[in-house]
């Protein structure tokens, strides 16, 4: 049994997460106008930004159902590509995992496992992701985690750590149970990470039929079939509770968006209202890199250190969303969280934001990061710039500073 081990292995790793501060496009929709979604709550993002294009009720709690499963799956993909589970693992079938010993499971959603099977758990990976197969679902649970709980702890724990808020799994396949409830922006957030971080996690969600057994199942996210949109996955869920729901992403040029429509009223509206609401933000936005990533953006004086100046930029997520057609109006500017900077400074270190506005309107911030880390200079280089930075604050002016490292 792995279930220690893995779920160790689980907990102990800290998502990398590259979410960064979105003030201004957070709230697109203040000033451009976004579709009505028939939903109880929706929202709209651009995964490469990190930035929500239009929402509605975004951060309500619903019964979330089978969207659970991408939860499920991300878990067992960070197993996967941690290496701590092999998809050529055979899984023995209980009895819980299988309609024949559990009731619950009985007339839901199923991959049609039996007790005694012995199944990969490529397999039940494929099974969860395109059947939305229940009993493959607490078959991994009991085979990672050595229980169903475990596993969910597992999850929520993940839940945590991407920032999902409004949150709380109780199952590991999302039929109904008192607590469990998610919110369209962490669906969206959990997709994200899903898409960044585990590709060949998320390669399955494209996938249409699975055959288990000589039993053929299709893909119950009907936009895979769209002829007007490259829709790539995610998943469907339905509930008494939460109504008809469904995360979706696809990409147009290069460029991706995520949709969550939550608590639609029928199976039609659930597929209609996102393919409105991707349809909009494909026209009405585009994704720009003002700033490149592995490149300088401002360099700053630094005092104390082995050296004069320091290298800054806007991390690893520099883009940014903006209405279609006024990428050429951005401008970008810095500002230190501190009229100085001391050293040491760590290459990472957050040390400002980078603030983008069109015209007078701010639109997007960035956090501004050292590039390359700075150690401390001897003792001769701080007392020295001891005196400097003294004369500075009392002349206010930087003596034996250049114009790009200037104060």
């Amino acid at each position: 049994m792995k279930g220690i081990r893995v779920v160790g292995g689980l907990l102990r790793a800290l998502v990398a997460q590259l979410l960064v501060l979105n003030i201004g496009l957070a709230q697109a929709e203040d000033y451009l106008p976004s579709p009505g979604v028939a939903a109880q709550s929706w929202l709209l993002m651009d995964p490469e930004s990190g930035e929500v294009l239009a929402q509605g009720n975004a951060d309500a709690r619903v019964d979330p159902a089978s969207l659970v499963k991408i939860m499920t799956s991300y878990v067992l993909g960070q197993a996967l590509q941690g290496g701590t589970v092999d998809g050529n693992d055979r899984v023995t079938i209980d009895t819980d995992a299988s309609a024949a010993g559990n009731a619950q499971l009985q007339g839901s959603s199923l991959m049609f496992l039996k007790p005694g099977d012995r199944v990969t758990i490529d397999d039940l990976n494929k099974g969860i992701v395109i059947q939305s197969g229940n009993d493959a679902c607490i078959a991994v649970a009991d085979y990672l985690a050595g229980s169903e709980q475990a596993f969910v702890d597992a999850m929520n724990e993940q839940a945590r750590q991407l920032g999902m808020l409004n949150t709380q799994f109780k199952t590991v396949h999302g039929l109904a149970a008192e607590g469990q409830y998610s919110s369209a922006r962490d669906m969206a957030l959990l997709s994200r990470a899903l898409i960044e971080q585990l590709p060949a996690e998320y390669a399955l969600y494209k996938e249409k039929a699975f055959s288990f057994n000589q039993v053929v199942q299709h893909n119950r996210n009907r936009l895979l079939w769209s002829t007007s949109l490259a829709v790539d996955g995610l998943k469907t869920g339905n509930s008494a509770a939460g109504g008809y729901s469904l995360v979706t992403s696809a990409v147009l040029d290069g460029r991706r968006l995520i949709a969550v429509v939550l608590g639609a009223e029928s199976d039609r509206l659930r597929f209609q209202e996102s393919e409105k609401l991707l349809k909009w933000g494909f026209r009405a936005f585009e994704t720009v890199t003002p700033i490149k990533a592995d490149e300088v953006f401002v360099s700053k004086r630094v005092w104390f250190g082995d050296t004069h100046n320091v290298k800054l930029n806007a991390g690893a997520h520099p883009a940014i969303s903006v209405p279609y057609g006024q990428a050429a109006d951005v401008s970008v500017s810095a500002i230190l969280d501190s009229p100085e900077l001391h050293a040491p400074l760590q290459a990472g270190q957050v040390v400002g934001v980078v603030n983008f506005q069109i015209g007078s309107r701010h639109i997007a911030e960035k956090t501004l990061v050292v590039m390359e880390a700075v150690d401390e200079g001897g003792w001769f280089c701080r007392a020295w710039d001891f005196l400097l930075l003294k004369l500075y604050q009392w002349l206010g002016v930087c003596l034996f500073c250049n114009g790009e490292g200037g104060l």
